[in-house]
């Protein structure tokens, strides 16, 4: 099976400044998690480098629909998003 999709219904979730609310994207495979969650965190770095953001703190992740509430995903083998390299997909 292709460890790139899911069966499940999957969620980045990004708080932009910490401890401030977070918006939620869904997406239908890791691989589109984990592209969206790079993305996040290069634009966040180029507005710090940028002088855009000032001093700040960030947090983002990945989310699994099971058994009828949200948890933080992990691999089969007990990885979670960060731990994932895009090779591993």
């Amino acid at each position: 099976m292709d460890k790139t999709i899911s069966s499940e219904k999957l969620r980045v979730w990004h708080i932009p400044q910490v401890p401030g609310k977070p918006f939620y994207v869904e997406v239908k495979t890791i691989s589109d998690a984990k592209l969206i969650l790079n993305t996040l965190a290069k634009y966040d770095d180029f507005q710090y480098k940028n002088h855009i953001k000032p001093d700040y703190s960030n947090a983002a992740g990945l989310s699994v629909f099971r058994n009828g509430e949200w948890e933080d995903w992990e691999s089969e083998d007990g990885q979670d998003i960060d731990d994932i390299e895009v090779e591993y997909l």
